[in-house]
């Protein structure tokens, strides 16, 4: 009866054998089939092999997630509840392993003090010295070869249309009229679609490696001329795995028709793959205000920029007052300088953009971005039940967006939902697999939902990606700083990286690793003492401030700090700014389990609306089965404990 049993692919033997041999001078019985005996029927030994092992360690790969051999025994696996995979090199698992918690070890050679392979060893650990029931694996293999290839579910990528036009500046209003087909058909049909961030890093050249990048099945694509008010638009619709042409067309229209011809266009690839088209038609607007629109409506990270689209949108919904896509972008724009803004100026803006969103939801009472603004917008604690209301409502129309699963995501990770919160961000980066926020999203969330070694491991390759990306840094700091892993962080925090890639407002987590890495007890006090001079200045504390004494040793401390505190902005210059101030996603995070372990966490959620939310929805968080106490009863107890209120 083995401990391990190793399934791969014989053309990964090489990385098997590193597994093999680190197992083994840890002590575990491992077995693999190179210790085959001539004259040993396969079938019959890996049969029995499989049923006994106390843990089958699958490593997937390009070559093993097409062998039929490793998928029946990982299906067995599954099955006799002995599975623990992980990757060796990036790719996609087979469909039915994809919600398997799965280790990310594609960087590890056998280092035996790596991270991310002791904690993957911790889990084979706990595996070990569970029987597996009887299933055969000739039972399973036949199954799964009898079984007919099931096509994969549809998933549509609409690419740049080509500008055909002599003029080089109408190539955004070509990324427009196609951004808008696409739009419409996530909107008007229940198509997967991957987000436009993604799929319009095609072009050109480019464009043949689309499908294969984005594992998408079919592909629209098309050009555009325009001259004077007259445009002309080809379209086509292809599979991916045949390159079959399904469906194909020309249209010659003034540009008053240009609505009309995207809807036609969507409707053409709905019916084309089967799928019932329901979008609703568009009034014709103004060309001028048009391509205004196309230039003003996309998220500007920059506020100066936010700023200027805010006035083109405005010019925009004077022209077109009947455009509900125009409203529901302006709305968005102005939520960029608003969390830039000290909370004492943002009413008359707020203001605005509240009649934005009002504005856009008269006309269009399921646009989807009008949704996110809304939640967005929303207080950042004391209110989700009505987080909660917009959340469902989300849910119903914005299944296809990814930006939507990602707010939806994002709302339940400030619930302590962090479980459920990675089964949407990960919807969300499939149909965006290449925005950085949208990746960023998820990596976190797997990190907060308690799967330390995959969301190290999905950080790291994010900055590998976008090393810019201080949000996705300092999330990756605070990992490694979990793991006591200094030798990364001090690589981290280099001063030659950081002077390349600030951490801007997140700098203050240099401070706080110096402090929460001294072995000295009352060098670790500062950050209490940090804590309470904020109090002592202003009277008002960010929810997340609590966190760091609490890991440092001094949870009643802090909890007698906060009792004489406020939640929120004080007013003054030293309040947080952004879309993450005063929100709760950091105290839910597996790795804090300080702050929740002690029972005074539930009269600060108390404070915070959370309790109100739990007990209201009848939903829990994570944390409501892993702590010490009796969770549900404290908040029983917590019930009419009066809330905090955000006046911001």
């Amino acid at each position: 009866m083995p401990d391990v049993f190793l399934s791969y692919n014989r053309e990964d033997q090489a990385r098997a054998k590193v597994f093999a041999e680190a197992f083994q001078a840890r002590g575990f019985d491992v077995w693999w089939d190179v210790g085959l005996r001539t004259g040993e029927a396969y079938d019959e030994v890996t049969e029995t092999a499989l049923r006994t092992a106390r843990a089958v360690v699958v490593l997937w790969s390009k070559r093993s997630v097409e062998s039929r051999w490793v998928r029946a025994e990982a299906t067995l696996a599954d099955r006799n509840r002995t599975l623990v995979p992980c990757m060796i090199e990036p790719c996609e698992r087979p469909i039915m392993f994809e919600l398997t918690q799965t280790a990310e070890l594609s960087h590890w050679q056998g280092a035996s003090e790596d991270s991310a392979w002791l904690a993957f060893l911790s889990d084979v650990q706990r595996f070990v010295g569970r029987q597996a029931s009887p299933v055969t694996l000739n039972e399973t293999l036949r199954k799964i070869v009898a079984e007919p290839h099931m096509p994969a579910e549809t998933l549509l990528a609409v690419l740049p249309f080509d500008n055909v036009s002599s003029d080089a500046e109408m190539q955004f209003f070509s990324d427009g009229v196609s951004e808008d087909i696409l739009g419409r058909i996530q909107r008007g049909s229940k198509l997967k679609v991957i987000s436009r961030t993604s799929s319009f890093q095609f072009r050109g050249l480019d464009k043949p490696k689309a499908a294969t990048a984005l594992k998408a099945t079919h592909i629209v694509d098309g050009s555009i001329r325009r001259a004077g008010g007259k445009v002309r638009i080809a379209a086509q619709l292809t599979e991916a795995a045949t390159q079959h042409t399904l469906w194909s067309d020309k249209y010659d229209r003034s540009l008053d028709d240009i609505f009309t011809v995207q809807d036609e266009i969507s409707e053409a690839v709905a019916q084309a793959l089967n799928a019932v088209f329901t979008a609703e038609k568009t009034a014709a607007i103004d060309p001028v205000a048009y391509d205004l629109y196309l230039r003003a409506r996309d998220q500007a990270p920059d506020p100066e920029i936010a700023i200027r689209n805010v006035g083109t949108l405005e010019t925009v919904t004077r022209l077109a007052p009947d455009f509900a896509d125009a409203w529901a972008a302006l709305a968005f724009q102005r939520l960029m300088p608003i969390g830039q803004l000290p909370y004492a100026e943002r009413a008359p803006m707020q203001a605005k953009m509240y009649a934005d969103l009002a504005r856009c939801l008269a006309l269009d009472p399921d646009n989807v971005l009008a949704a996110r603004s809304e939640f967005l917008a929303c207080a950042p604690f004391g209110a989700y039940l009505a987080h909660d209301k917009i959340m469902r409502r989300i849910r119903e129309i914005g299944a296809n967006s990814a930006s939507a699963l990602s707010a939806l995501a994002w709302h339940l990770e400030s619930v302590g939902r962090n479980r459920e919160a990675v089964s949407f961000a990960r919807r969300a980066r499939d149909l965006d697999p290449k925005d950085s926020f949208v990746r960023a999203l998820y990596s976190q969330g797997l990190w907060r939902a308690g799967r330390f070694a995959e969301g190290r491991s999905a950080l790291e390759a994010d900055l590998a990606l976008w090393p810019d990306h201080h949000f996705s840094a300092w999330n990756l700091i605070l990992a490694y700083a979990h793991q006591q892993d200094w030798a990364a962080v001090d690589e981290r925090l280099d001063p030659q990286r950081l002077e390349r890639y600030p951490l801007r407002e997140h700098s203050h987590v240099i401070g706080l690793v110096a402090l929460l890495r001294s072995p000295v007890r009352e060098s670790r006090r500062l950050v209490l003492d940090v804590m309470r001079t904020r109090v002592e200045k202003t009277g008002h504390l960010d929810p997340a401030a609590v966190i760091w004494p609490a890991i440092a040793g001094f949870a009643d401390e802090a909890f007698d700090v906060l009792d004489g505190a406020k939640f929120g902005p004080s007013g003054g210059p030293g309040d947080s700014m952004g879309f993450t101030a005063y929100r709760t996603h950091m105290i839910f995070s597996a790795a804090f389990t300080e702050l929740r372990a002690n029972p005074r966490f539930v009269k600060m959620c108390a404070r915070l609306g959370l309790v109100e939310y739990w007990l209201g929805t009848g939903t829990w968080p994570d944390c409501a089965d892993e702590v010490a106490y009796d969770f549900r009863a404290e908040c029983a107890k917590h019930r009419d404990y009066p809330k905090d209120m955000f006046f911001g």
